[in-house]
């Protein structure tokens, strides 16, 4: 061990980046980073979000468009085959919310609605905030219900 091989220890120092107007010695002195003269130079200097130059900025050249209704109601869409392959995997027969949860099919505190798409063979109990026509009538041609929550 020599004089040469000290080092601080890790994290006791911490880098500050460029220290600017601060003499001619240190390299960043006299305009400081800034240039000559001009807008940018001054203090007090600061750039208005989107500004282009006085040139029509893109967000005011570009159309508005679209519409997003604030009282949508979104759901998670599950298909009957889905649940289908889960009742045969668990053996159970009644499904709520809750199994699918539990099963990572639909993140916590998600409507559910069910779908029609997929071959239902075994009577199921099946509970969900929304079902559309065709899942409703498959589960109900095999004697199961549909709940609605």
């Amino acid at each position: 061990m020599d004089l040469s091989s000290l080092r601080p220890a890790t994290g006791a120092t911490h880098k500050e980046g460029k220290r600017k107007g601060r003499g001619q010695g240190s390299g960043r002195g006299g305009t400081s980073t800034r240039g000559h003269k001009g807008q940018k130079a001054v203090s007090g200097y600061s750039q208005k979000i989107g500004f282009e130059g006085g040139q029509m900025p893109i967000q005011r050249r570009l159309p508005k468009f679209g519409f997003k209704n604030i009282n949508r109601v979104e759901y998670k869409a599950i298909n009957i085959q889905v649940i289908e392959d889960l009742a045969k995997e668990t053996g159970i027969t009644s499904i709520d919310v809750q199994t699918l949860t539990d099963a990572g099919l639909v993140p916590k505190n998600m409507l559910v609605k069910i779908l029609g798409d997929g071959k239902l063979t075994q009577k199921l109990e099946v509970k969900a905030h929304a079902f559309s026509k065709s899942a409703q009538e498959a589960i109900e041609a095999l004697q199961g219900t549909a709940i609605i929550l």
